[in-house]
């Protein structure tokens, strides 16, 4: 049975048709001669091609659903590859401040230990799935905004305002984080006094709306590209493709502000 699943492969059989149809013809053309009689010949010519329509059918539909495959797969691999780069440099940040408060404050270490374990966590496992609440990405991002309140010492003016009657609706996991976590590199840790960051999460079953706004340091900025945003935005290509919209403005030359508006 294998030997003949392996005799019949695709390249196998684009091979063989250009024989089979001439050989075909061939057949057709000798019974027609050897018979003489045209009505069997109609009738057998009938139902061979309406059987060959119905397996070139077939067939065209196989290859139509492996080229579908081939394209769901790549897919997949492309956005896990996309999801692995999602804040890595944040968590190294936080276990170097780890090594430096678990001989100073013990209490406030284990705390730190335990929101930084409960991150890793979604970040790990559920990070992977296709889809999760809305909720589930909320509480990520309130752990994320509480560790960088503990781990300063400097006041931060952090503000999230949400508007979501049902937070059950499902969206794409790490949809927010980066850039909540930009404001934070780019604007809070550059910044020595009066840093804030102003977040706001509308959404309802058909649109979710998340902006953010940060004032940073204007002399520190490179004008490079965010690798974290372009990963950002392939992402929302992929799953979200023509029903998102990401904008970025700077406002007074040192605010910062991006909007992601989606359709759900």
């Amino acid at each position: 049975m294998n030997k003949i699943k392996n005799f019949f492969t695709r390249k196998k059989i684009q091979k063989l048709l250009p024989y089979f149809f001439i050989i075909t013809a061939i057949l057709i053309i000798i019974f027609n001669d050897v018979f003489g009689d045209e009505d069997a010949f109609v009738e057998f010519s009938f139902i061979f091609f309406l059987i060959m329509a119905i397996w070139m059918i077939w067939w065209l539909i196989d290859q139509i659903k492996y080229i579908l495959r081939l394209k769901k797969e790549k897919k997949q691999i492309e956005l896990m590859h996309l999801k692995s780069q999602v804040n890595p440099h944040f968590f190294f940040n936080t276990l170097n401040n780890l090594y430096g408060l678990v001989g100073q404050d013990t209490d406030k270490a284990q705390q730190l230990i335990l929101k930084l374990s409960d991150m890793m966590r979604y970040s790990i496992y559920e990070g992977q799935k296709d889809w999760v609440t809305l909720s589930e990405e909320i509480t990520y991002l309130e752990n994320y905004m509480e560790l960088h309140r503990m781990r300063y010492h400097k006041e931060i003016n952090i503000r999230f305002d949400i508007s979501a009657d049902d937070q059950s609706i499902k969206i794409m996991p790490l949809l927010f984080i980066i850039m909540v976590e930009n404001a934070f590199k780019h604007g809070v840790e550059k910044l020595r006094k009066d840093a804030f960051v102003h977040i706001r999460l509308q959404a309802n079953k058909e649109q979710v709306d998340f902006e953010i706004e940060n004032n940073f340091d204007a002399e520190d900025v490179t004008g490079e590209a965010g690798i974290g945003l372009k990963n950002l935005e392939k992402r929302l290509e992929l799953v979200y493709p023509n029903k998102y919209e990401l904008e970025k403005f700077s406002n007074n030359g040192d605010i910062y502000k991006i909007r992601l508006k989606l359709t759900i």
